[in-house]
This record gives C-alpha cells, sequence and structure tokens, in this order.
C-alpha cells in the first residue's frame, strides 16, 4: 500500500532579489513603476529625488507623492503579498476599475511594481497615509538582513503606526526612501532616467492631471548634471513635416499633415492636407496565389490615435536653420522612433533607443527615399487603456504579448505612416529643388543630364523621344533608389563601382550617336531601354522581399555559386561546413543576405591575394551557440593574415580600412543591413563558433540572424 506524504511549496528568501532583477529591467523602468503607482493612487504629482547620488555611501532615492496613501491594512495586502490580484480584482469591477478621484483606468494590475526598490536598493523605508487615518504607517526592510535568512516568510519587516512626519494636517501620499543603493550612479545614468521619465506622458498630449519631476540634490557638480539636457519643446520647431492620424475600426477617419517650412525657407510654402473617412485600412500579405491586399480592423483595440513630426537631416537643409546640429542629431538618435501611450501613459520599451517595433529602418533599406528612419520620427501611438484590453501587456513590462490585436495595430500604424510619406515626399521634393546642394558632379548624374538634354535637342521624332525621355527618367529614379540604398546597407561592394562603370559606358555611346544622320531612332531607343535594363536588374537586389524566416544554407549555396568563379581564379579553396547542418531557418530577405555575404567573401579573397597565403580557404558554416541565444550564426572564417587593426569592433565604422587605396566602406555597410533586419555583425572567437585551428590567426566573422520576427 502506497503512502501518501503531505509536502507544500515553500519560497526562499533571495526570489525577492531575483524578482527584482529580472522583471525590472533598468533603473529607469524601476522608477517609472514607482511613479505609475503614484499615479494609481489618484496622486497630482510624483517626484524623484536623488540626494548625493554619486556618492554610494551617502546615496539615497526619495520617491514622493500626494496620492490617497495607505494604511497598515493596505500594505500588508499590497506590498507585502507577492502577486497580489489587488488592482486586478478593482479592475474587475464596475464600481471599481476607475479611481476614484480622477476616474483613472489603473496601470497595475500584475502585483510586481513595488519590485522596482528591490532593483535600486537594499533598504527601504516607506511613510504613507491616508485620509481617513491621523496616523502614519512606516514600513521598514532592510534586504541585507533577508539574505541572512533562507525562507521568505523569515524575512525580517517592520510595519508600524505612529505620529506624522511627512504628511501633516489633512496631507495624504507615499514617502518612500530607497538608500543603501545596489549600483554607483554615474552622470550618464541620470540623465538616461530623467530622458525616460521626460518621456512618461506623450509630448503631443495635454499633460493632464498628473505630472512627474526629477531633482538633484547633493554637490554642485550632481547639481549641474542635468544642465544641457534637450527637451522636446526645444527642437520640435525644428520639424517640417507634422502629422496627426486617427483610426476606428477598418477605416482612417480623420487625416491631418501640414507641410511648415522655416522662415529662412523663404522660397516655399506651408501646406496642408486634411481629410476623413476615405481610406480603409490595409497591408499586403502572403496567400498561395501571390501577393494580395487585406484589409485590418482594429474594433477589437478601440479608436487609435497617431501623432508626430519628422525631421530632415540633409545637411545642406540643417544649416539653413540649426545652429547646434550636433547636438540637434544626438537627441534624434536618443529619442528618435514611435512610442506608445495608454491614457497618456507610456509603454516601455517602445520608442526605446534601439527599438524598432515597426521595422521602420528595414522599410528604409528598401526604398531609402522615400521611408522614414528612427532618426528622424519622433511619433506616438495613442490607445484608450478601457477599450485596447486585447493588447495584453508582458509582466517583465517590456511591451505587450505579439497576438493578432498587436499585429493589427502594426499593420494599421504603418499603412497610416505610409500616407504620410506620400505627403511628406511631396513636399522634400520641393525642398531638394529649391535648397538642396548641386550634385552633377556625382556619378551619373551629370552624364544622364547632359543625355536628357541632348535627347531633346537632336530626337524629332516626338514618340521616340518621349520614349527616351520615360526611359531615362525611370533611370534616374532606380539609380537614385539603389545608390541610396548601397549608402545604408550592406549592399552591393565592388559590383556598385561595376555598374556605374557599365551605364557610364552606355550613356557615352548613346551620346554620340544621337548628332549621327540615321533613317529612324530604334537603335537609340534600344540603347536607353538596354541602360534601363541594367539598371532595373541591379535594383531588384535592393529592393529585396519581405523578412521572414527563410532556409539559410540555401541562401549559402546561392552566394557560393555566385562567387564561384572568383574562387577558382585565385585558387581558394571552399570548406562548406554549412552542408552537414542541414537546413538552418533564420528571419532574413535574401537579396540583402547575399550581398552581405558577397561583402565578406569579397574582404576574404582580397587578404587572401594581398598577404599571398599558402593554401588559402574560406570555410562556411551554420553554428547555433549559446553565445547567441535565439539565433543562427552565419561563420565566415579564412585563414589569411586576420584582422590588422584593434579593437576589432571599429573596423564597423566608417572609413577605416588597411586596404591600400580601399574606402573601409564595407564592413560598415554590412554591420547597417544586419542592424536593419534585427540581426547583428560579430568578430567572436573561432573558439566559440566550432571553427577549427586552421583558420585560428585568420578572420573570422559571424552574421547572427533572428530565429523569429
Amino acid at each position: 500500500m502506497k503512502s501518501k506524504t503531505s509536502v507544500a511549496f515553500k519560497t526562499r528568501a533571495r526570489i525577492l532579489n531575483q524578482l527584482g532583477e529580472q522583471l525590472i529591467k533598468s533603473e529607469g523602468i524601476a522608477l517609472l513603476e514607482l511613479i505609475k503607482n503614484a499615479y494609481d493612487a489618484d496622486a497630482t504629482f510624483c517626484r524623484v529625488t536623488m540626494e548625493n547620488i554619486s556618492d554610494k555611501g551617502k546615496a539615497r532615492i526619495i520617491i514622493s507623492d500626494d496620492g490617497c496613501g495607505m494604511d497598515v491594512e493596505r500594505i500588508q495586502k499590497t506590498w507585502l503579498e507577492l502577486g497580489t490580484n489587488y488592482k486586478e480584482s478593482l479592475a474587475a469591477d464596475k464600481l471599481t476599475k476607475r479611481t476614484p478621484k480622477f476616474r483613472r483606468m489603473r496601470l497595475g494590475e500584475k502585483g510586481i511594481g513595488r519590485f522596482g526598490v528591490h532593483r535600486l536598493g537594499h533598504k527601504i523605508d516607506m511613510f504613507s497615509r491616508t485620509a481617513t487615518s491621523k496616523m502614519e504607517a512606516h514600513l521598514a526592510i532592510d534586504w541585507r538582513k533577508a539574505e541572512e535568512v533562507e525562507m521568505i516568510e523569515d524575512v525580517p519587516v517592520s510595519l508600524t503606526e505612529g505620529a506624522p512626519v511627512y504628511f501633516k494636517g489633512t496631507e495624504t501620499g507615499t514617502y518612500i526612501v530607497i538608500s543603501d543603493l545596489k549600483g554607483v550612479w554615474s552622470r550618464g545614468a541620470v540623465r538616461e532616467v530623467a530622458r525616460t521619465m521626460a518621456a512618461l506622458n506623450s509630448p503631443f498630449e495635454d499633460q493632464g492631471d498628473f505630472s512627474a519631476d526629477l531633482k538633484l540634490e547633493g554637490s554642485d557638480e550632481e547639481k549641474s548634471w542635468l544642465e544641457g539636457v534637450i527637451r522636446f519643446e526645444d527642437i520640435r520647431e525644428r520639424s517640417l513635416y507634422h502629422f496627426d492620424v486617427t483610426m476606428v475600426g477598418g477605416r482612417i477617419t480623420s487625416f491631418k499633415y501640414d507641410f511648415s517650412p522655416w522662415k529662412v525657407l523663404d522660397r516655399l510654402k506651408p501646406r496642408h492636407v486634411e481629410w476623413s473617412g476615405e481610406s480603409d485600412l490595409a497591408r499586403m500579405v502572403e496567400d498561395p496565389t501571390g501577393r494580395k491586399i487585406k484589409d485590418i480592423d482594429i474594433s477589437c483595440i478601440g479608436e487609435v490615435n497617431f501623432r508626430g513630426v519628422i525631421f530632415d537631416l540633409d545637411p545642406a537643409i540643417l544649416k539653413l536653420g540649426v545652429q547646434d546640429r550636433r547636438g540637434f542629431k544626438d537627441y534624434l538618435r536618443d529619442n528618435g522612433g514611435v512610442r506608445v501611450y495608454r491614457d497618456n501613459m507610456r509603454v516601455l520599451n517602445y520608442g526605446e533607443r534601439g527599438d524598432d517595433w515597426l521595422n521602420l529602418n528595414f522599410r528604409r533599406v528598401n526604398r531609402p527615399g522615400e521611408r522614414v528612419s528612427l532618426n528622424v520620427i519622433i511619433a506616438a501611438v495613442s490607445l484608450s487603456r478601457e477599450s485596447s484590453g486585447d493588447l495584453v501587456e508582458k509582466a517583465n513590462r517590456e511591451g505587450f504579448v505579439q497576438n493578432e490585436a498587436f499585429e493589427k495595430l502594426q499593420s494599421a500604424v504603418l499603412y497610416s505612416l505610409e500616407r504620410v510619406e506620400d505627403e511628406r515626399n511631396i513636399d522634400k521634393r520641393a525642398i531638394r529643388e529649391a535648397y538642396a546642394q548641386k550634385t552633377e558632379n556625382m556619378p551619373i548624374r551629370a552624364s544622364m543630364a547632359e543625355l536628357k538634354a541632348d535627347v531633346i535637342k537632336y530626337v524629332k521624332d516626338p514618340i521616340a523621344q518621349k520614349r527616351m525621355q520615360h526611359c531615362i527618367e525611370r533611370v534616374e529614379q532606380d539609380y537614385e533608389d539603389f545608390a541610396d540604398a548601397f549608402m545604408t546597407s550592406a549592399g552591393a561592394g565592388l559590383n556598385l563601382i561595376m555598374v556605374i562603370h557599365q551605364m557610364e559606358k552606355i550613356v557615352k555611346n548613346i551620346r554620340s550617336m544621337l548628332p549621327k544622320k540615321r533613317e529612324n531612332d530604334d537603335a537609340l531607343v534600344r540603347q536607353v531601354e538596354s541602360l534601363a535594363g541594367l539598371i532595373r536588374g541591379y535594383s531588384i537586389l535592393i529592393r529585396e522581399s519581405e523578412r521572414k524566416p527563410r532556409d539559410l544554407s540555401g541562401i549559402v549555396a546561392q552566394s557560393l555559386a555566385n562567387d564561384e568563379f572568383r574562387f577558382e581564379a585565385h585558387g581558394i579553396q571552399i570548406e562548406e561546413a554549412y552542408k552537414s547542418r542541414g537546413k538552418s531557418i533564420a528571419v532574413c530577405t535574401e537579396g540583402h543576405t547575399i550581398n552581405a555575404l558577397l561583402n565578406l567573401f569579397d574582404n576574404s579573397i582580397w587578404w587572401l591575394g594581398y598577404s599571398k597565403t599558402h593554401n588559402p580557404k574560406i570555410r562556411v558554416d551554420l553554428v547555433e551557440t549559446p553565445q547567441y541565444p535565439k539565433s543562427v550564426a552565419l561563420v565566415v572564417s579564412d585563414n589569411g593574415p586576420g584582422f590588422l587593426h584593434e579593437p576589432v569592433a571599429d573596423l564597423v565604422k566608417p572609413f577605416i580600412t588597411f586596404k591600400p587605396n580601399g574606402m573601409g566602406i564595407g564592413l560598415h555597410l554590412t554591420n547597417e543591413i544586419m542592424k536593419s533586419l534585427g540581426g547583428k555583425l560579430e568578430f567572436p572567437m573561432p573558439a566559440d563558433v566550432e571553427v577549427p585551428k586552421e583558420y585560428a590567426n585568420g578572420a573570422t566573422i559571424a552574421l547572427v540572424f533572428p530565429k523569429e520576427v
């Protein structure tokens, strides 16, 4: 007969610190969680005060608000009960789902916000008072003492009531003092927190009945740390394009766009576009028969407002209206992007530095002259918390769960942005025509301008002239697109120079034919059409298909086939280690990945030849390693002289090269396209990616692709 043993879960005290570190990603998010608690408490303000923040022995962080406060019983139910459903139960009741004073939808619901204090420091003293109590509650916890006990129920906690210390008379609220901080704060870290707090509310909406501010107290040096911080208000007037789009259900219900040139741009006139209810939301999707249009319905999200400004970073334009161009660009680099707000409160990490939840940089790689990138747009997507319940926030406060509702939100915002870009491109062209620097000295552009003039001069047949003019205009546009893409992605390497050379030869040949007598213009038309075909064929590589999971092994095979004749010509042996791996599925685009590989092969071929390496080899492998979690590393190694530059990471910077007469742009461009694909370019140690010792002294580069979108 089997005996039963009564058992139960036990929780060790160290879980508190672990949760604080893992659920709360950074100090900025930790403070934001505590600020949200103040918002839920019907406070009108939350002040974060940092005292002697650079002196770890004296440093304190104080978070204070004028909210409804907590009594001893409330503290026990909310602060001392992990994973409490207190706020969740309030939200489920129609009578309590909104706060009593300001009728706010509560931001907290998972009972983890207070772990922000564990992320910041070892000691906490919290004082709080409610309107119905004459006493002030005091909670004191020393987490260093908690480390001395094993089980969570043995953690020493002091919860008392006494005469008010911080909230006198009829004052209510919460006052939290965090000391014995876990880390030393630097000027940069403090300024980063200031940046995060400044973005707590949408810059395009009224601040409303709640505000949060940061104050520094301590040495004169510490007090000066926030001086010179550029705010959105300081640069807003430097934007040229403004938009405000509202979406409901399956339609754009309101669309407003304004082009507002600076006063100094007196050759241009403002332009306003406004319409309502004239556009269905739609997106391109793949189906078995090919791409098709599919309508989007965001009824499950409620009304969505998309509002923002777009800047122009063309040097010729900036010098006309921006004095501190470096500070201006730095601000946009750090703050550019599209943020998300619910009831005018920030949802992280959307719009944080490096976050590209709409894949804006990737879109721009494919159509560089027409699409915006992260560093030229500051925008806000505003949602109602009550009607957007299908958008579920992750427990770690890093955005929404990527469910169907989130995908619809992405698609709707991108569709609206495309409509904005259509209008912006009209005004962008007007600016370039009026103010941009002349570019006749650039490759091809001067030749094309001269060719257009010669066609008008020498071709009298109106039909032939029209056909040729049409082809030339198409060539100019296609050239602009792929040339811009080449400068922002790991595109064509030396192939671009080859194409330009070929184009110049054809243009020169056409111009030599134009003045000569001829029976008809058929031969001329064919020459111009061949020019258009050349550039169009090349631009297809730039305008790659959508980013999606693909088999990297097939792409590697194609890339090796493309350069097969070069390997043979240089006597280079290819070790196809990837073939033993089978299929390796990762998120990428075929054309960009091939071009990135060709760049790496070109570097290896050059250095193997330049160093006169005996028995030159290139090894290509596909590796999944803990060093790159949830990713596939496409590793290219050679047995050449290796990298001559230290640190190696600097090689991704533009114009750094040890090639005689080299441009120093290949690895920079490869790095840029890997970032746009959601991956990265790495320089791993050979042993870390299973590269044999015979390649140890050569160059090893890894293209790291994510497994999931």
